[in-house]
């Protein structure tokens, strides 16, 4: 049992990993799509602010989106936990 968990773990902290490197992938090129509009060999101080605004803002909706998600999944499990099987 204790191996099965260990297992289940590491999956849970590889799918983690992914999920992390996807958003930021997902971040950097909407970001980029967004404020870059001339790449060339450096950002302009609009391209940079714009470049910090956007990642500040995905950062703030996806904390919002996980914190919620957190609390909703906690409530049904202690809820499911409370309800006695017919």
């Amino acid at each position: 049992a204790a191996r099965k968990q260990a297992i289940m773990d590491q999956v849970r902290n590889e799918l983690a990993q992914a999920n992390a490197q996807q958003l930021m992938n997902n971040m950097n090129e909407r970001c980029f799509k967004a404020c870059v509009t001339k790449p060339g060999d450096s950002l302009s101080s609009s391209e940079q602010t714009c470049l910090t605004r956007c990642l500040d803002r995905f950062m703030d909706t996806f904390n919002i989106v996980s914190k919620t998600y957190i609390s909703r999944i906690a409530k049904e499990r202690s809820e499911s936990e409370s309800t006695p099987f017919n």
